[in-house]
């Protein structure tokens, strides 16, 4: 981490502003050589300055202001110059940084290098980049209470525990003439059942860590002209899909997210499912029970203005939940009379907030549900602390059984190895590779 970086942090494309931010050890150095008149604003103040090409022209003229390490994002001394917006004026600043000495940043090491100066845990960097991707208020939420490490500090708490047993347990290894006496046996096996139930809690939240981060996989399924493209278009809020009388006119799937009280759910329109001839709208059909098979939800939509015949058989898989949804319910059959399910109608929007509540109540996903478990781990955490948790078990058999205290005491390494990786305390070079890969440059 010698030298010192450059990226452009603001959005690509044309905007009324933009950011360039350089972090390292020559960052102001480097930023007084290409500035005009040489002199950087004091630290933390901001100075209306000059960037200058190598001949002493004027490239663009912003704010720039300084934060001197370990005070700042990155624990380095930092610069960033807001100038315009526009792409060819922010790319020549950039390129000048460039010229001066920088070295162009790669994807997440501005926050990697905040991690690795240890300005957050490894649980708060990647909070980092869930706050930027947040969709709706609960995932806002959760990634707000993650970087404020709610998460880390509850992963310390169980691996301070966890440290304080395994030095008791390996004391006994010190001293083998020193059996472990069944009462202090009893006390070790009570605190790592304590420490299961807590790891048991956090992957708890797995499920709500991925719908946050993913939202719910719902797929709007039925025959052709029932009103699939209709209700995906109702529900976004504008027109998204095409609606047409002439059956087959949706052959690929459409998705998009819309917000559904805090919640992210991502909507996938399908083609109709139907016996066809055709070789495309098949493929499309193939597709559908493809998405199906990997919902969340299946929002199975029927037509009441039809008479009422057999709709079409659909195969939910395990986990996944159903939403009957009857539309057209302005044009209704007498058939259906005795045919329960949530009527709709999506020429009108009659019904949607019904529709909206039911989703909610059926996934158990509004705020109200969830209360102030808002934290939530993503795969990564699980994986972590999955492993933690089987070796709890091991550890706790293998105390209760009377085992050789150094196969207890493995097991109790290996448990706290995996909870230290959660935030980074262990070694973490291939994590590190696997997380700030995903960033966006600039971050």
């Amino acid at each position: 981490m010698s030298e010192t970086i450059v990226a452009i942090a603001s959005p690509p494309g044309m905007g009324a502003v933009s950011v360039i931010r350089l972090s390292g050890m020559r960052a102001f150095e480097i930023a007084v050589s290409v500035m005009r008149g040489g002199i950087l604003p004091k630290p933390r103040r901001v100075g209306l300055r000059s960037i200058e090409d190598e001949t002493g022209r004027v490239i663009d003229e912003g704010l720039l202001v300084t934060f001197k390490g370990p005070g700042s994002y990155t624990g380095e001394n930092v610069v960033e110059f807001t100038g315009h917006g526009g792409i060819m004026v922010t790319r020549r600043v950039l390129e000048r940084f460039v010229e001066a000495g920088a070295a162009p940043a790669g994807p997440g090491e501005f926050t990697q290098r905040a991690f690795m100066n240890g300005r957050m845990d490894l649980t708060q960097a990647e909070a980092v980049m869930d706050l930027i991707s947040a969709q709706t208020s609960m995932a806002l939420r959760s990634a707000n209470e993650q970087l404020d490490g709610r998460l880390g500090r509850t992963c310390e708490a169980i691996r301070a525990k966890l440290l304080g047993t395994t030095a008791h347990m390996e004391a006994f290894i010190d001293f083998p003439e020193e059996d472990i006496d069944p009462q202090v046996g009893e006390v070790l096996c009570k605190t790592l059942l304590e420490l299961s139930t807590s790891i048991a809690g956090l992957l708890a939240t797995a499920d709500q860590g991925r719908i946050l981060r993913e939202g719910v996989r719902t797929v709007i399924f039925g025959k052709p002209n029932v009103g699939k493209s209709s209700l995906l278009n109702r529900l976004l809020g504008y027109q998204r899909a095409i609606v047409s009388s002439r059956e087959g006119t949706t052959r690929d799937t459409i998705e998009e997210v819309v917000n559904l009280r805090g919640i992210p759910l991502r909507l996938i329109d399908t083609a109709g499912v139907r016996d066809s001839s055709d070789e495309i709208e098949r493929e499309g059909i193939a597709m559908t029970h493809g998405q199906v098979a990997r919902a969340d939800l299946v929002l199975v939509i029927r037509d009441l203005s039809e008479c009422l015949v057999e709709s079409a058989k659909v195969n939910i898989p395990d986990g996944a939940r159903k939403l009957d949804i009857l539309n057209k319910s302005d044009l209704e059959d007498t058939s259906w009379a005795e045919v329960k399910g949530l009527r709709i109608s999506c020429e009108s929007g009659d019904g949607f907030d019904d529709l909206e509540s039911a989703i909610a109540e059926l996934l158990s996903l509004d705020e109200a549900h969830w209360g102030d478990h808002s934290v939530a781990v993503n795969a990564r955490h699980q994986a972590c602390l999955t492993r933690a948790q089987s070796s709890l078990t091991r550890a706790i058999a293998s105390l209760r059984g009377g085992d050789d205290p150094e196969i207890t005491a493995l097991d109790l390494r290996e448990a706290l190895t995996a909870v230290g990786e959660i935030a980074g305390i262990v070694d973490t070079e291939e994590i590190l590779g696997e997380i700030f890969s995903n960033f966006c440059i600039g971050k």
